[in-house]
C-alpha cells in the first residue's frame, strides 16, 4: 500500500508535474466563464515554470542533501560487506536490450566494482528490486550481480537483495539477508542527496551501516546561486529535490525512518 500510494502521489508532487497539471487547469478555466482565474492560474504556472527550470532553486534544494554526509572513507580496517542501493541500472530496458543500461546514478555501480576489487574479502550485497508501478517487474539486482561477475568478483562473495521496491524495504530486507553481527564494519553505497533518508531506514532497521555517498550532482555550496541555462536541466534538479524532501518527511511521519533528518553520529 506505502509503495503504491507514494507512487501515485509522487507523481503529482514533483515539480514539473506540478507546474504542468496547474497550466493545463489554467488553460481549461480560459474557455470557461471561469477566465479570469484560468489566466492567474496559467501565469502562476509560467512564473514558477520559469524558476524551476532557470533559477537556483534546485540546487538549493539539493544541497542540504548532498552535504548532509562527508565524502566515504576508505580509511581504517577493511569493511565486511559493502552495500549498493538500487536505482542506477534501468532493469526494463537492460531486459530489452540485452545490455547493461544505466541511467543519472550510474556513479553507484562505477564504485560498487571500485570496491569490490579494493576490498576483496568484503561481501557486495545489491538491494534492489523494481520500483515500477505499472509494467512488468523487472528486479536490478541479478543485473548488478552478473556485471560483478564479469568484472571477476567470485559468486560466493555477491548477495543478491531482489524484492525491495522502497529505501525502507531495502534496509529492511537487507539485514535480514546479511544478519549484520556486532562490531561489523558495513558500508552503504549510494547518491549523496538519497544518504540521508537511506541512512534513518537502516537505523530504524537497526541495521548500523556506514555512509559511502557517490552522485553528488554539484560541486558544493558554491553552486547554491548558479542558475541553469536549460530549463530540462533546473526542472530536473528540483524535481529531484523536492521528492527526497517529501521522501523525508513522509518517512518520518509513517515510522520508516529514525529521525526526520538523518546526520552522521557523533563521537564521544
Amino acid at each position: 500500500m506505502f509503495f503504491s500510494l507514494s507512487k501515485i502521489l509522487g507523481f503529482f508532487v514533483v515539480p514539473s508535474n506540478a507546474v504542468a497539471i496547474l497550466c493545463a487547469l489554467g488553460a481549461v478555466l480560459l474557455a470557461t466563464r471561469f477566465r479570469k482565474a484560468g489566466s492567474r492560474i496559467l501565469a502562476f504556472g509560467v512564473v514558477m515554470l520559469l524558476v524551476c527550470g532557470y533559477s537556483s532553486l534546485g540546487n538549493l534544494l539539493l544541497l542540504p542533501l548532498t552535504e548532509r554526509f562527508p565524502a566515504g572513507s576508505t580509511g581504517g580496517r577493511a569493511p565486511d560487506g559493502i552495500i549498493i542501493l538500487g536505482g542506477s541500472i534501468d532493469p526494463e530496458r537492460s531486459q530489452a536490450r540485452g545490455s547493461l543500461e544505466m541511467d543519472a546514478s550510474a556513479e553507484r555501480i562505477v564504485t560498487m566494482l571500485q570496491l569490490a576489487r579494493r576490498y576483496p574479502q568484503a561481501r557486495i550485497v545489491f538491494s534492489g528490486g523494481s520500483a515500477n508501478l505499472i509494467a512488468e517487474p523487472v528486479p536490478e539486482a541479478p543485473i548488478a550481480g552478473d556485471l560483478l561477475e564479469d568484472f571477476g568478483t567470485p559468486r560466493t562473495r555477491i548477495v543478491l537483495e531482489s524484492d525491495s521496491r522502497t529505501t525502507a524495504e531495502n534496509a529492511t530486507f537487507t539485514r535480514k539477508l546479511v544478519s549484520p553481527k556486532p562490531g561489523e564494519r558495513w558500508l552503504l553505497v549510494t547518491s549523496a542527496f538519497h544518504m540521508p533518508r537511506s541512512i534513518g531506514a537502516f537505523r530504524k532497521a537497526g541495521f548500523d551501516v556506514e555512509a559511502y555517498p557517490v552522485d553528488w550532482r554539484t560541486r558544493g555550496w558554491s553552486d547554491a546561486s548558479m542558475p541553469f541555462t536549460t530549463l530540462s536541466a533546473g526542472l530536473a534538479r528540483t524535481d529531484v529535490a523536492v521528492h527526497e524532501w517529501v521522501g523525508l518527511i513522509a518517512y518520518w511521519a509513517t515510522g520508516r525512518s529514525s529521525e526526520l533528518f538523518p546526520g552522521p553520529r557523533k563521537i564521544n
